[in-house]
């Protein structure tokens, strides 16, 4: 009979964590992530390397957004358009041994601007994160900031609109259902030309790979499919 308030005790304290006061209650922020939205966007910090000319030996590192928007037509698959800029500074170069000019230059400013569109496919994924692969392709601009001088000057392209192609995708990490923390990292293919001889621009095409990255975050717009 001295057992009985032992084995009321026990069941007390083993009834304590799930009843009264100082009770936790375990909440999954990932329960209602789904991979159903329709419409998502993104905006991020975005670095990206180039060369300013053909004959430029430094390269630039420039900084700059990245916005991104993508309409799904199923799970998998989306279409997606993305709009970046970059601004920095670079080193110049000399054209035909000639150094004309390049005295009186000290890091002149270009800036890139992309405009591209394509395919994105939904990759691996669970209620953490995904991974999402695309291949977009447009145009970039072209601009150097080193007036007075030309850019041919320099060693620069000439100041233009050229073919664009971008090569990547998304490593997303999800925090709540519609939003995501996401990283970026894409090969950026450019096509500009440059007028260091007689010939116009465009028959002297120069084909130009770079990397570039973007953190950021990404909204997933409650309408689903």
């Amino acid at each position: 009979m001295f057992c009985a308030p032992r084995a009321q005790a026990q069941a007390q304290s083993t009834a304590s964590p799930t009843a009264g006061n100082g009770t936790y209650i375990a909440i999954d922020p990932l329960a209602k992530v789904r991979y159903d939205n329709r419409f998502d966007l993104s905006l991020g910090a975005a670095y990206g390397h180039i060369h300013a000319g053909p004959v430029a030996l430094q390269g630039a590192n420039l900084g700059g957004i990245d916005l991104n928007a993508s309409y799904w037509f199923s799970k998998h698959w989306a279409l997606e358009g993305s709009g970046r800029g970059y601004l920095g500074t670079s080193g110049v170069a000399s054209v035909g041994g000639q150094n004309v000019g390049l005295n009186d230059v000290r890091g002149p400013f270009v800036s890139q601007y992309l405009f591209v569109a394509g395919p994105e496919w939904l990759g691996p994924h669970n209620k953490h994160g995904d991974i999402m692969l695309h291949v977009l392709g447009g145009g970039a601009h072209f601009l150097s900031h080193d007036w007075p001088q030309t850019p041919a000057t320099v060693g620069f392209y000439d100041n233009q609109t050229a073919p664009a192609v971008v090569f990547g995708g998304h490593i997303d990490l999800n925090r709540t259902p519609r939003w995501v923390f996401r990283v970026s990292p894409d090969a950026l293919y450019t096509r500009y030309g440059y007028s260091f001889t007689a010939a116009p621009a465009t028959t002297n095409p120069h084909n130009n790979w770079n990397f570039g990255i973007s953190v950021g975050v990404e909204y997933k717009f409650k309408t689903k499919r």
